[in-house]
């Protein structure tokens, strides 16, 4: 029998309070089975990131149970963070810190050893073709370099599973294909990949299921040529037909009154 890494029955939440309150997650189930590359996709405001947060940890008012890696988040919530790596849509790093100063301090929170930290730091700098910059100040670096030492601290410990939000955020053509190729690897590993993501093109090659999110509530769930159902169309024509955004176009007067010739 499969192992599953994620187990999620009747997930709500919401926020705000009282009449105010705005439910932002409408009872989510999903069963998802180890070394998986899930594609998590919807349109905006349609509870992915929150999705992402709760499944991490990170936001512990929730209507729902969740099991991550057979254990109760909500009754086991730092022994969850330790099996999982996050890389955030837009995360923060100490930039005063070097890349091999904050790999330290990630590795240390994880409870690893000096020893250990210096290995994985070293072999993933090196991987993401960062090891000249390792004792360099971050701030000087580019949004493409930030986003290579998110990734190396979201490995740093070696997870269980893996929870991406928009990790290609700045990255070159070159960093994509080393990302895309790690991404398969540590699936074949038996590691759960949760890809949450706006690029299509992306989530289409890499993923071998699909979840489609619209208003707090899944709405298709499948490999890429289920949600194809034979059509042959890409999963940009797929997203826009099931979040009812199909045949969506500017609209022409104000495309001619902003663009008007001169």
């Amino acid at each position: 029998m499969t192992q599953k890494s994620i187990t999620i029955s009747g997930l709500r939440k919401s926020y705000g309070t009282g009449a105010g309150a705005k439910e932002v997650l409408k009872g989510i189930n999903l069963s998802i089975d180890r070394g998986q590359i899930i594609g998590y996709i919807g349109p905006n405001g349609a509870g992915k990131s929150t999705t992402v947060k709760i499944l991490c940890g990170l936001l512990s008012s929730f209507e729902g149970e969740v099991e991550v890696m057979g254990l109760s988040l909500r009754e086991n919530t730092l022994d969850v963070k330790r099996r999982i790596g996050y890389v955030p849509e837009n995360g923060a790093l100490y930039e005063a810190l070097t890349p091999t100063e904050y790999l330290k301090l990630i590795g240390t929170l994880f409870d690893m050893s000096p020893e250990l930290i210096d290995e994985r730091s070293h072999s993933l700098l090196k991987y993401f073709k960062m090891e000249q910059h390792a004792n360099e100040r971050m701030d000087t670096f580019s949004k493409g370099m930030k986003q290579k030492i998110l990734l190396i601290a979201g490995l740093i410990n070696n997870p269980d599973i893996l929870f991406l939000d928009e990790p290609l955020n700045g990255l070159d053509a070159n960093a994509v294909i080393l990302v895309k190729d790690m991404l398969t690897r540590l699936a074949a590993q038996g590691k759960t990949i949760f890809y949450s993501s706006h690029l299509m093109d992306v989530v289409e090659k890499i993923s071998d299921r699909i979840i489609l999110i619209a208003n707090g509530q899944v709405i298709a769930d499948g490999t890429f040529e289920q949600l194809q159902q034979n059509s042959k169309i890409s999963l940009e024509q797929v997203f826009a037909k099931l979040t009812g955004g199909e045949g969506e176009s500017v609209d022409s007067d104000i495309f001619d009154e902003v663009f008007k010739s001169r």
